[in-house]
Parts: structure tokens; C-alpha cells; sequence
């Protein structure tokens, strides 16, 4: 098996960048991986020491089989990084696995995304793999199929990734002239997604993510996950530029020892793993997680610095 390139996207944050490297080291197939690292350039001068010092980290990594770093002068935000370096890569190799620098990597990641790479390249009814999952209802396989991808540690082919499928003005013209779209988008990928996809064409937020998630929806294209976890998020937190406040969904992952992954042909997805996946996204869900912060100092932190970013964004 042709084992994927990595793409690592990286900012000003040395310590988390740190922690996502040497969780990726520990990766059994990290010395036979090639990493692509990219990193963003400042959007003023006081943002330069911090890039420069997670640069001058990244120069000393190794455990690759190769590493490739490009280091962007201009701030170009995460979507747009995303957006070019995966098209770049993916464009040479055919396939890409995606990674931020705030996640924690259980050592048989690489395991799982390659080989659900190798296992769906012809199926065309996948576009996409994860590595992050939510703990759902225990069943017996490795793996389930759901419309809505994730963005936390993620893997596509060539064929089933576009530039096109980003552009705000297309998505724009297309649900203006079919609003069921939107309602039909929140029923398939959750509560959250409408407004998110809309606050991303009108660049109020600078998603990448929700219009690959609309891409899934929009031509009935669907997303393998792991059953546990094999990322975890360390990114909630003041620091981070789209992971702050308080986190839903963020779980610890229970790592394990498996190194092969048993995978099936395709099936749509169950009415029961979409239901309880897609309440982890819900309104109810959001409101009891809040509630339940405010029972500890921490959480009650994390409110109000969640509440204080709402406010400075109006």
C-alpha cells in the first residue's frame, strides 16, 4: 500500500504545533510518511516573533520519511492555506491526509486513513475519510458512513476534491434559487450547518469546512468514520482561531493497539447513527453543555471568554 502524504497546517502556536508533531512522530507509519508543512505568515508585526518561533521548530523536526516546509509571507487565514496546500499535494499524489496544528493523533491514525484511502478509492459514493469520531451506541464494526464530514484530522482523493466546490459566489447564486436547500442541508448535517454555510459565503466567518460539508450534502456523497476516536482536539482554548470557548463535541480519545482495520463495501448510513451523530450538532445539545459548565470554575472561564469573542465579533 502507497502510503498518503500529510499536510500539516501550522499558525503561531508553537506548543499545540509541538504536541500535534510529536503525536504524529508516534504514528507506527510516520517513518515511511511524507509531511508537507504550511505555514501562514503574520497579519501584523506583533504576530511575527510567534511565527518565527514555531518556524524555527518545525526546521528541527524529524521521524519522516521526508518534510517539506513552505512558509508563507502573507497571511493568507486558514481556509485559503487549506484550500491551496491540499489542492497542491493532493494534484501531485493523488490523495492527501489533513491535519491542524491543535490535534493529538492516537498512534494507529495513519493506520485507519490509509487504509480506508485504499479500501474506498473506486467507490465513489465516499469523499471523504476522518479520523475524529463521536461516541455513539457501541456495534461491532471499525468503521460507519455518515453525509457529514468532520474537520479534525480528514483524507480525500484527487477525483473527489475541487477548488470550485469553495467558491462563495456559485454557492451563493445556488441556494438563492432553491431556498429548501438550507432546511433540507440542516436535516441531512445538523442544526448548525445553515448558518454557518451562510455566514461563510457572506465572509463573516472564514469556514473552509462548511462548504466541503455542503459539497457531501449536494451531491449525495458521504464520510467513513473511525468507531473510537484517533484524534483529540487540544485547540479549545483563547488562542485558537476557529477553536475557542467551549467545545460540544470535543472528546478524549481511548486510544488502542490496532493496526488493521476491517472495512466493508459501501451501505447508506443507518437512521440510528445519523440521528445520534447529528444531536451532538443540535441546539438541545449546545444549551446542556453550557449549562452543565457553569457547575465548575473552569467552564464558567470558558463561558465567558466564549461570550466575550461573540460580543467583540458584532
Amino acid at each position: 500500500m502507497l502510503l498518503s502524504p500529510i499536510c500539516l497546517f501550522t499558525y503561531n502556536r508553537l506548543d499545540e504545533t509541538s504536541q500535534t508533531v510529536d503525536a504524529l512522530k508516534r504514528n507506527y507509519l510516520a517513518w515511511d510518511s511524507e509531511l508537507f508543512i504550511f505555514s501562514d505568515g503574520p497579519k501584523d508585526e506583533k504576530g511575527i516573533i510567534r511565527i518565527q518561533e514555531v518556524r524555527d521548530y518545525l526546521k528541527t523536526i524529524t521521524g519522516f520519511k521526508r518534510i517539506i516546509i513552505r512558509e508563507s509571507q502573507d497571511n493568507n487565514g486558514l481556509a485559503n492555506s487549506i484550500i491551496n496546500g491540499v489542492s497542491e499535494v493532493v494534484q501531485e499524489y493523488g490523495k492527501v491526509i489533513v491535519l491542524e496544528d491543535d490535534l493529538i493523533t492516537s498512534p494507529n491514525f495513519l493506520n485507519f486513513m490509509n487504509e480506508a484511502l485504499s479500501f474506498y478509492k473506486e467507490e465513489e459514493h465516499i469523499q471523504s475519510v476522518n479520523g475524529y469520531s463521536l461516541p455513539l451506541s457501541k456495534f461491532n464494526e471499525d468503521f460507519y458512513i455518515l453525509t457529514r464530514p468532520f474537520s479534525w484530522g480528514w483524507a480525500t482523493w484527487e477525483n473527489r476534491w475541487d477548488k470550485n466546490i469553495f467558491n462563495r459566489t456559485r454557492l451563493q447564486k445556488e441556494i438563492d434559487s432553491n431556498p429548501d436547500l438550507l432546511t433540507k442541508f440542516a436535516k441531512s448535517c445538523g442544526q448548525d450547518t445553515p448558518k454557518m454555510l451562510k455566514d461563510s459565503i457572506s465572509g463573516k466567518n472564514n469556514s473552509w469546512y462548511i462548504r466541503w460539508a455542503y459539497d457531501h450534502f449536494r451531491n449525495h456523497k458521504f464520510s467513513v468514520y473511525p468507531v473510537n476516536s484517533l484524534v483529540e482536539n487540544i485547540g479549545f482554548n483563547s488562542d485558537g482561531t476557529h477553536c475557542n470557548g467551549i467545545g460540544a463535541y470535543n472528546f478524549r480519545m481511548k486510544p488502542s493497539p490496532k493496526r488493521e482495520f476491517k472495512f466493508e463495501e459501501f451501505a447508506y448510513p443507518s437512521e440510528r447513527i445519523t440521528n445520534e451523530f447529528l444531536y451532538y450538532f443540535s441546539i438541545k445539545r449546545k444549551l446542556e453543555v453550557r449549562i452543565n459548565a457553569l457547575k465548575t470554575s473552569t467552564g464558567r472561564k470558558l463561558l465567558f471568554e466564549e461570550i466575550k469573542q461573540k460580543l467583540n465579533t458584532r
